[in-house]
């Protein structure tokens, strides 16, 4: 500190290699500085609602004011454009455990997860660009300068920085980043409904009637910070990763054969099960665990954060459980992707030019023509998802009726599609 005021860092290329210089203007005895105090004024009157926010952060309160993020060379209207980009050094500079941690965790992959999907670049720009449809999630991620500097340039000036997704800027609120509905933004829906399935779920039952006043202020209610950023921690890995596939293989060769399939049209093995291009693209994003030295870590992390509040024997009864229904998913998904897989070899369904093998990709699901093949993601993405998430965020509901039965439903329908194509073909 000097004069009151925190040092700041100067980077030296990428967050991880920062030194400290000194702070750029000097303090006035119980006042703002006056650079600092032209910014509040200009902005109270341009846009209060950024400035209101600010005075109720901790950063007004810690010295921390608009130069330290938005640099000291936009002064006027006329230089609006020199306003620096907040980027995630900048928060990392103070919060630099946080930061390690958020590094190595999933989140911090999620923006080069969407743009590594095959078929990202094809979709319509509108859904795409300017941080919008996946990218409305997975802008949480790291991003290149380069890149922050074209998102800027699209109008995309929201969430560039990571770390404001959780935190709001410009409040900037632990208390806002601790609730469960901040989780809500992206963890919900379609292929992560872990929204639907906590709030309905005991814990969030508990969390919701705790928060109304029905229970006291004591009542365990775990929200999902409390499971899953135990003590604060940024990383946020979970053992079954996103994907809910793992390395090794299990020992029952009905799954290990069925998770061989899911990895295949996945596209991280080949037709003779070799490791992919893409199963090191997999290991890179963070989006399975595939080593059982990296499994076995998050699960006995996750494990002592049940036993907070449960007893041992419940805990390794409910994860069995989780396991069986991972492993009930699978079995019943490999057997579609087989059938699609075995009408891509007949010449029944029309492979997509652009699948490496005779297995459905799951990666370029937006290009699936046919009713059989967007079953089959539907499948994989949506009712997988609910039967893995619902076993393990403990609701039967979810586990059974949006996750095992609409997998078995989809079944049946798919082989009664394989029925007619072969049908269809011998009448010719």
């Amino acid at each position: 500190m000097k004069n009151g005021y925190p040092k700041v860092y100067a980077l030296k290329g990428g967050w991880r290699e920062w030194e400290r210089a000194e702070f750029p203007y000097e303090e006035k005895d119980s006042e703002l500085p006056d650079i600092v105090q032209g910014c509040v004024d200009c902005h109270e009157k341009v846009t209060p609602f950024v400035v209101s926010e600010w005075k109720r952060s901790k950063h007004s309160t810690n010295m921390v004011s608009c130069l330290m993020c938005h640099g000291v060379e936009h002064m006027s209207d006329k230089d609006v454009d020199k306003a620096a980009t907040v980027k995630p050094e900048l928060c990392i500079m103070c919060h630099e455990a946080q930061g390690k941690q958020f590094a190595k965790g999933k989140h911090s992959k999620a923006w080069k997860a969407v743009q590594a999907l095959p078929s990202a670049h094809w979709q319509p720009m509108a859904f795409i660009e300017g941080i919008k449809g996946c990218d409305s999630c997975h802008k949480i991620g790291f991003k290149e300068p380069k890149e922050i500097r074209e998102l800027r340039k699209r109008g995309a000036g929201f969430g560039i920085a990571s770390c404001d997704i959780c935190h709001t800027r410009h409040s900037f609120s632990v208390e806002e980043a601790l609730q469960p509905q901040t989780c809500r933004v992206c963890h919900r829906g379609f292929d992560q409904p872990m929204w639907e399935i906590y709030s309905s779920s005991k814990h969030g039952i508990r969390n919701a009637l705790k928060r109304e006043g029905t229970l006291p202020e004591d009542t365990r209610a775990p929200t999902c910070q409390d499971c899953h950023m135990k003590g604060g921690d940024h990383g946020v890995r979970t053992a079954w990763g996103f994907l809910a596939i793992r390395m090794p293989m299990p020992e029952d060769k009905a799954w290990a054969e069925a998770r061989k399939t899911i990895m295949q049209s996945i596209g991280m093995l080949d037709p003779q099960g070799k490791p992919t291009e893409r199963y090191k693209l997999i290991e890179e994003l963070d989006l399975a665990r595939l080593t059982q030295e990296d499994w076995q870590k998050e699960r006995d992390k996750m494990a002592k954060t049940c036993l907070d509040c449960h007893p041992a024997v419940f805990v390794d009864q409910m994860f069995e459980n989780g396991d069986r229904l991972v492993m009930e998913a699978d079995l019943l998904l490999a057997e579609a992707i087989r059938i699609v897989s075995a009408l891509y070899e007949d010449g029944l369904v029309a492979k997509p030019w652009n699948y490496p093998y005779d297995f459905p990709d799951f990666f370029a699901v937006h290009d699936a023509p046919t009713s059989i093949e967007q079953k089959l993601y539907l499948m994989f993405m949506k009712h997988r998802m609910g039967a893995f998430q619902g076993g393990f965020h403990f609701n039967p509901d979810y586990a059974l009726w949006y996750g095992l039965l609409e997998l078995q439903h989809s079944l049946e329908e798919i082989r009664a599609l394989d029925g007619q194509l072969r049908t269809k073909k011998k009448r010719r």
